[in-house]
């Protein structure tokens, strides 16, 4: 369907990237990954014919449809949102009138064995195809899940576009490139305006589809999910495994390796070599030698290992104040625009050193209860800031409110106080923005450079209270791992408003759902939320028909007495118990490993010859014991998860 043939990229002396070369067949559904700044963004333009390449070519089979949906987009419309979705079907009567006129070709050709008649019916059953597939539904059924599927409510369907934020104004994009059925969809990151439902929604819609795919993202959970190849863009080559996500994050690690060691060696080889030429360089009897050592040496072609990976790239929030027990107590709060209501009775309590994640659709008030703890917008209700609570906040539009004008380096010293001015260079080379990068002016990063640099000026901060408003967007793998790793070592507390599923597995160990005007916790991390809400038989979060809440004092009870609703007392005594719960299992953990580590040292004294009456009673006695050790771990285990 689509082959790349050495292709090459010049921005400046040194390539973005050369020699790529690579093939897509039909159904393939490839990731397309590389730390940013790759040229992946760029890649995918030059295959959507939006830029040419500077050398090489790209080779797509006639009259296939391509879906492209970049990263950022110019929209301008004035129309509804159903309006705009259907202008996904502007095409149809073209199709039609291509498929006619091939059916006309075919009838007039008598020439059945030559190749271009066989090529003829192949595009004819193609189209073909395609134009029954587009009508073999309804438009108005296939508008309404597709733009259900991708979080619009049924009342937002002719809402006037122009309403709309971005993200959402993304969304119709992305609905109506999947819905004109294209033979190849190249989706450059299209989860960063997605929830955690709608991305569910179209991993299912992509696994289903017979169209091939492409697609840049940094969510690792949708590429495993999705994709069955993985191209790696890094060091101005590609390199193309034919495995998902996880796979090739294994195989990658052996392939460093193996490029270390090479490495080594030819650095070896190099100083070998110019040693030889600096010792005899005066020495006439060896200046044919020393000559021939210097083409050998001017023939190597130098290792390059991937920068990401030679990046010291560790983070460490610095030394803050104990906070009080309880950072953030909502009681009955509510946020209402006009006759609006966002939210209403929204009781939660969240204790230091608690990590949560606000998670749901988009729209139903997770920035906006953050705005209301900022202080950023008023709210009804009580709404109470612990007592010495230092708050961090990451806000969604973080990275573009850096001043443009200012450079990386520029950005930094404004905000860093004390010893830590000493180490600007040395936490931006952590950063990626060693060398010359530290120059650059803002207003010439990417998004991923972008949302690093806003991610740095907030870790100079000394805060125990950290608020996250989709951190992740716009980082890579590897700044998203450091970043994880960081927050699961800070002591301080965490609200994370994110849609990313892998960087929330392990970190939260609470789960907020916002839906229908109400919050709900759930206690867990997120996986456990979401096996819920299919143990519930919701099949996605989005299909769930909350019911709106209004004056009626039994709704209003029902929402008062929501899951998790607390007092302090009880909260209290259930992290004890919890916590004892843990301890018991480590202890009974503990035991069975001791048991283990005897019996297999018993079993090699017996292998090795020693058949003695007492080691063989021994034997048996630790298997008795190594037997009743794992019940009662698998005992303490099970209570353990029903606590939780």
């Amino acid at each position: 369907m689509l082959s790349v043939e050495n292709l090459k990229i010049e921005f400046g002396a040194k390539p973005l990237f050369a020699g790529v070369t690579f093939v897509i067949n039909r159904k393939e559904r490839a990731a397309l990954v590389g730390k940013n700044g790759a040229g992946k963004s760029t890649l995918l333009k030059v295959i959507a014919g939006e830029s040419a390449p500077n050398e090489g070519s790209v080779n797509i089979q006639r009259d296939l449809v391509i879906g492209y949906l970049p990263q950022v987009m110019k929209l301008s419309d004035e129309t509804t949102v159903v309006e705009e979705t259907k202008k996904a079907f502007r095409d149809l009567h073209k199709l039609k009138s291509k498929v006619r006129e091939l059916n006309e070709e075919l009838s007039r050709r008598t020439d059945y064995d030559s190749p271009s008649y066989m090529d003829l019916v192949e595009l004819f059953t193609s189209e073909s195809e395609r134009l029954q597939l587009i009508e073999s539904e309804n438009h108005e059924a296939q508008i309404e899940r597709t733009l259900t599927g991708l979080g619009f409510k049924q009342e937002e369907f002719n809402r006037p576009t122009n309403e709309l934020s971005g993200g959402w104004r993304m969304r119709i994009e992305l609905a109506k490139i999947l819905l004109q059925h294209p033979d190849i969809l190249l989706l450059d990151e299209p989860t960063n305006h997605l929830d955690i439902e709608s991305i569910r929604w179209l991993e299912d819609f992509l696994k289903k589809s017979n169209c091939a795919v492409i697609v840049v993202s940094h969510d690792r959970a949708f590429l495993n999910n999705v994709t069955n190849r993985t191209m790696e863009l890094s060091c101005g080559q590609m390199t193309d495994y034919k495995v998902s996500y996880d796979e090739f994050m294994k195989l990658r690690a052996e392939r460093r390796e193996q490029q270390l060691r090479a490495y080594e060696n030819q650095q070896k080889e190099i100083a070998s070599i110019k040693d030889f030429i600096e010792r005899f360089r005066y020495k006439p009897t060896k200046a044919i030698q020393v000559q021939s050592r210097i083409k050998q040496l001017e023939k190597i072609v130098p290792i390059e290992i991937d920068e990401i990976d030679n990046s010291a790239l560790h983070l460490k929030f610095p030394p803050c104040t104990r906070s009080g027990d309880y950072p953030v107590i909502c009681e009955d709060v509510a946020k209402s625009y006009g006759s609006h209501s966002v939210f209403k009775n929204v009781n939660l309590v969240i204790e230091r050193g608690q990590k949560v994640a606000f998670v749901g659709r988009n729209g139903e008030g997770k920035s906006t209860l953050v705005k209301c703890i900022m202080e950023e917008i008023e709210h009804d209700g009580i709404l109470k800031i612990g007592h010495n609570v230092e708050i961090g906040y990451y806000a969604q539009n973080q990275a573009q409110l850096l001043d443009e004008n200012q450079t990386v380096f520029d950005t930094i010293d404004h905000v860093a106080t004390g010893e830590i001015r000493l180490k600007i260079r040395d936490i931006l080379g952590a950063f990626m923005f060693g060398g010359e990068a530290s120059d650059k002016k803002v207003k010439v990063l990417s998004g991923g450079e972008r949302s690093r640099l806003a991610m740095i000026k907030l870790l100079l901060q000394p805060v125990n209270f950290l608020i996250l408003d989709e951190p992740t967007n716009h980082l890579d793998m590897r700044t998203k791992d450091v970043l994880k790793e960081a927050l699961l070592a800070f002591d301080g507390t965490v609200i994370v408003v994110s849609h990313d599923r892998d960087f929330l597995n392990g970190l939260v160990e609470k789960v907020y759902e916002f839906g229908g005007g109400a919050v709900r916790e759930h206690i867990g991390g997120i996986y456990d939320f979401l096996k819920k809400k299919d143990i519930e038989k919701l099949d996605e979060l989005h299909t769930i028909n909350y019911n709106p809440l209004d004056n009626n004092e039994q709704q209003k009870k029902e929402v008062v007495q929501s899951e998790g609703r607390q007092s302090y007392e009880q909260q209290k005594e259930r992290t004890k118990i919890v916590r004892k719960a843990e301890k018991l299992v480590k202890e009974k953990e503990d035991t069975v490993t001791a048991l283990e580590c005897e019996l297999e040292s018993i079993q090699s004294q017996i292998a090795s010859g020693e058949t003695s009456d007492d080691i063989f009673i021994l034997h048996a006695e630790i298997e008795k014991k190594l037997e009743n050790a794992m019940n009662e771990w698998e005992n303490a285990v099970e209570e353990l998860d029903k606590l939780k």
